[in-house]
């Protein structure tokens, strides 16, 4: 209870979600769709995980439709503290992008940009989601990635869909993060 985490899956294979305890892991099928399936023995190279007790409901920033500004915003409300923490959104995107990894048997990684090889993107329409992340201003390139200090997996209402969030206009958005 309180287990959230976001990762790849081992080899790149896919994307692994971790809401309160329920481990969610997305794959590429042969004919390119995505299936999410529940997992709890998964693995992966990498990961940021949290067992949040108590999380801080935190109003939604005016006008924030991007992940940009969702950064500033946390920017702005952390100035004064370099501590991680965990984050959960809920509610509607009236648009999203995620991808799930998808590097080819046998592969080798070199770089980030041969991480990506064979990544299948999913543009998703207006839905009810579920967004679980971390926020840190020290991990770029450890847990975020090197241009950010989120680091965000999105998973769809009816759990059928679920990928690392690459772009979004959100909604109408609940935001909630964890209490240190």
């Amino acid at each position: 209870k309180g287990l959230v985490g976001v990762g790849p899956l081992a080899y790149l294979r896919g994307e692994i979600l971790i809401d309160d305890g329920q481990v969610y892991v997305s794959r590429v099928l042969e004919d390119g769709s995505v299936r999410v399936e529940e997992n709890p023995s998964a693995t992966a190279p990498f990961f940021v995980y949290a067992n949040v007790t108590k999380w801080h409901t935190l109003p939604w920033p005016e006008n924030t439709t991007s992940i940009a500004q969702l950064e500033t915003f946390l920017d702005q409300k952390y100035a004064g503290s370099n501590a991680p923490f965990a984050l959960r959104l809920t509610g509607t995107v009236n648009r999203a992008n995620i991808h799930v990894q998808n590097l080819p048997e046998g592969s080798q990684v070199r770089s980030p940009q041969e991480a990506h090889v064979g990544q299948v993107n999913v543009e998703l329409p207006r839905q009810e989601v579920t967004v679980v992340g971390f926020y840190s201003r020290k991990h770029q390139g450890v847990f975020t990635h090197h241009d950010s200090n989120l680091h965000l997996h999105l998973i769809t209402a009816d759990r059928s869909l679920m990928g690392h969030l690459d772009a979004v206009e959100f909604g109408s958005m609940k935001l909630f993060v964890s209490e240190e």
